[in-house]
């Protein structure tokens, strides 16, 4: 009989420890078993991404500012869930009313649906900037276009922007999404 408790103490041992693990991994956030996507084989969605026409469309007199003249994209693996995107970045000389009016008669025409926050209505496009969604469960795309300031460029950009965001609107526009091509919203 003692063959038998001893196999019985490590089963046990192995059980405690095991829940042990999953606890602390739970605790921490972490995962043995990893429920996210990651950015492995994405090349070919990023691309997909930097491509889309929006990009490259930009009210009358804005302007690529130097040393921003591409399309940046990549993958974004910090959060646990990976997401895509490729974002421009625009100095426009006009009001951000003018640039709010441009996207939402370009996304609108190129299918994109505009999304409001549930939460927030009261805040004006002009300052919370716009969301737009595109596609479906496979192929579903987010838009934003925000405002931005030399400053905020230089914080999240590392950029020391030049004259050209003296006055006028900054803006930034970002095709995003999951790995995936899974459905997702404005402000889920």
């Amino acid at each position: 009989m003692q063959p038998r408790t001893h196999t019985r103490a490590l089963a046990l041992a192995g059980a405690l420890l095991l829940a042990t693990a999953l606890l602390a991994a739970g605790l921490t956030g972490c995962s043995a078993l990893s429920p996210f996507n990651t950015c492995d084989d994405t090349a070919t969605r990023v691309e997909e991404l930097r491509s889309q026409p929006i990009l490259q469309s930009a009210p009358a007199g804005a302007i690529v500012p130097k040393d921003l003249a591409s399309v940046r994209a990549g993958c974004l693996d910090d959060s646990g869930d990976a997401w895509l995107y490729a974002e421009r970045i625009y100095a426009f000389p006009g009001s951000r009313q003018e640039v709010v009016d441009f996207y939402r008669t370009t996304a609108k025409a190129d299918s994109w649906r505009v999304q409001s926050d549930p939460v927030d209505l009261s805040t004006p496009e002009t300052v919370a900037g716009l969301c737009f969604t595109k596609g479906g469960d496979g192929n579903a795309l987010l838009l934003t276009v925000q405002f931005t300031t030399a400053g905020e460029l230089k914080f999240e950009h590392g950029y020391e922007a030049g004259p050209e965001f003296d006055s006028g609107s900054g803006f930034e526009i970002e095709v995003g999404s999951e790995t995936d091509g899974a459905k997702t919203g404005c402000f889920d």
